[in-house]
């Protein structure tokens, strides 16, 4: 019953979430004392932004050797054709730039699992940071950094696009709730991997650039389409061959984060790989604990239920968008 509870949560959260994928992009040009910031937003992310001009760049703050850059001038505007909530903004600090500390909470006007990608140019300098729930502040040195630091970063990015929102971790739930062994689980668990691996791998080298709501309505119907075989087709057999073409559509996500950020491909989905792997771990422990408990429950339909559930609703929220 309390997995039930937990599941039956996520339903009625849906909505809050909004999104599987919800990334916006600035670029910062730095000369001297002076910066010109370009931010670059979703529409569809807008609905969840009141007074948009005002609250977005209220909510990214620049510093330098402790003192705040102080906004000088700013323009926002929706470009429908781009798809895109535009702002430049201009700044000015009390000195030249060396060193630059960043503060963004644009997920707490959008939506809890937003992540925001800056890129910033100081003269010949060039670095960049990425904004979440998890990380609201970031120090730009402007130097190359260590292969080390890039590992970290990278392979780190990785496991917060892997566990930082609810329909994917919750498809990984289902693959738990799919297998009906240790073999099995083994079995579609590392087919789902390879399946997203490759999708990832492929479509990056490839010029198609998937739209983020085909992405997130794509992931949405892979846990319904899960839920509903679980729930239809308890005894089906070659569940390792739907978990690959399924995986594949959840690649899509990593190749546009990918595509955004530059990242090396394959520290990215490492550190995803290693993320998924361990939270699916934790399910099969959680969910063996549960079946022995309350096997008169029948947790396996009712899970799926809700889980199918979640799929639907959050893929007509899609379409809605």
């Amino acid at each position: 019953m309390p997995a039930c509870r937990a599941l039956g949560f996520w339903v009625l959260a849906a909505p809050a979430f909004a999104h599987v994928m919800s990334m916006s992009t600035g670029d910062l040009t730095i000369e001297g004392s002076r910066a010109r910031y370009e931010l670059r937003m979703p529409l569809y992310e807008m609905s969840h932004v009141a007074n948009a001009e005002q609250t977005l760049l209220d909510h990214i703050q620049f510093s330098s050797a402790g003192a705040t850059a102080k906004l000088i001038r700013k323009d926002c505007h929706a470009d429908p054709g781009q798809a895109t909530y535009f702002c430049a903004a201009d700044y000015e600090f009390p000195q030249p730039v060396d060193r630059l500390d960043v503060v963004c909470t644009f997920y707490a006007v959008t939506v809890p699992n937003h992540v925001h990608l800056l890129r910033a140019v100081n003269g010949t300098r060039r670095d960049q940071a990425i904004f979440d729930l998890s990380f609201a502040k970031a120090t730009l040195r402007f130097r190359p950094p260590t292969p080390a630091e890039i590992a970290i970063t990278e392979a780190g990015a990785g496991i917060m696009r892997a566990v930082g929102s609810v329909v994917p971790v919750l498809f990984l739930a289902s693959l738990v709730i799919a297998s009906r062994s240790r073999a099995e689980l083994g079995a579609i668990s590392g087919m789902f991997l390879a399946g997203q691996i490759a999708s990832a791998l492929v479509v990056a080298r490839t010029n198609w650039q998937p739209a983020p709501r085909f992405v997130e309505a794509a992931t949405a119907l892979t846990l319904a389409y899960l839920a509903v075989e679980i729930l239809l087709l308890p005894r089906a057999g070659g569940r390792w061959a739907i978990a690959a073409l399924l995986g594949a559509f959840h690649g899509l996500y990593f190749v546009l984060f990918i595509q955004s950020t530059a990242y090396a491909p394959g520290l990215v989905l490492a550190g995803a790989a290693a993320a998924q792997l361990i939270l699916v771990a934790l399910f099969a422990f959680a969910f063996s604990r549960l079946s022995r408990v309350a096997a008169a429950l029948r947790p396996v339909q009712v899970s799926a239920s809700a889980l199918l559930v979640v799929g639907m609703v959050w893929f007509f929220l899609r379409l809605r968008s």
